[in-house]
């Protein structure tokens, strides 16, 4: 067993490649098949294996008969380590970019309302006017966005109203209303408006757990003591769509969404009358964070925003 405290020597000599041979030791399971993803010998592999562990002052993976697995260290090293090794790759991207030209980066994350209805025109009259600076965008919940830009994964993100924020600032993006997606000659596809009470005895198609749309519907089912009747979890608001037109269930998508998918899966929209499907999406940053490209792009969605 390592005992003793990590010496800063050996913690200097902690480089990329070491990092990397101990997340494939812990992926493979064993130090041969980390070795032959290296191109290098096992006894390399084990020697700096045990260099990582003696810095670390612990134990990272128990042997066992039939392989390697992480201790609780080193499951906590290999979630750092990860994200570390994310990080290095990106910043030889980026500085590659730089190196052709390019003057900045954004990292944006979004929820799936933002990133269909608004950031595509939002990003393009953005890149227009600035060519030389790069955005990233990535998906992720509401709830995702927030921890991702806290934790400094993105410089911004947007999010859906009602989420909590924590310690970002948040200020408002867009607005969109969500209606209820039905196949042609449904009951419910000839009303001017619904309200979800009146949906609960129909079985639905809802969107993934973490959204904040099947959150709002998981809610208001039990505020009304009425079970959701969801047949089906989907990935995406087309994969709702196609499910109700193919008579899986009702689901609910915003409106601009189904402006977008709805008419040509010929499936009708009924708007929500229920107060939370009036929503307003979230632009959060971290307070007195912002560099000068990403300053950029928020000054332009606050602008788009009206």
């Amino acid at each position: 067993m390592v005992t003793g405290l990590a010496t800063p020597s050996l913690l200097n000599r902690l480089d990329l490649k070491t990092l990397r041979l101990f997340v494939a030791i812990c992926e493979d399971g064993t130090l041969n098949g980390a070795a032959r993803r290296a191109a290098i010998a096992p006894s390399a592999v084990s020697k700096r294996l045990a260099e990582l562990e003696r810095a670390l002052g612990c134990d990272l993976l128990i042997r066992e008969p039939k392989g390697m697995r992480p201790t609780p260290a080193g499951e906590t090293l290999l979630h750092h380590t990860r994200r570390m090794l994310a990080s290095a790759e990106q910043i030889s991207l980026e500085l590659a970019e730089h190196a052709r030209g390019v003057r900045g980066f954004v990292r944006v994350l979004a929820n799936l309302s933002a990133i269909v209805e608004f950031l595509p025109e939002d990003l393009q009259a953005f890149l227009a006017a600035q060519g030389e600076i790069r955005v990233d965008l990535e998906e992720r919940p509401s709830s995702g966005v927030v921890a991702g830009v806290e934790e400094g994964a993105a410089d911004l993100g947007i999010c859906a109203g009602g989420t909590d924020t924590r310690s970002l600032d948040a200020y408002p993006y867009r607005s969109d209303r969500l209606v209820l997606v039905v196949p042609d000659g449904h009951p419910l596809a000839g009303r001017d408006s619904v309200a979800l009470a009146d949906t609960l005895d129909h079985d639905h198609v809802g969107m993934h757990r973490e959204s904040s749309i099947y959150a709002a519907l998981r809610d208001e089912a039990r505020r009304l003591g009425r079970p959701l009747k969801l047949r089906i979890h989907v990935p995406s608001f087309d994969a709702i769509c196609r499910m109700a037109q193919a008579g899986m269930g009702l689901g609910v998508v915003p409106e601009g969404v189904y402006a977008l998918l709805g008419p040509q899966m010929r499936v009708a929209a009924v708007p929500l009358t229920d107060p939370w499907a009036q929503r307003t999406l979230l632009l959060v940053v971290r307070p007195g964070a912002l560099t000068p490209a990403p300053a950029l792009l928020f000054d332009h969605l606050r602008r788009a925003a009206g």
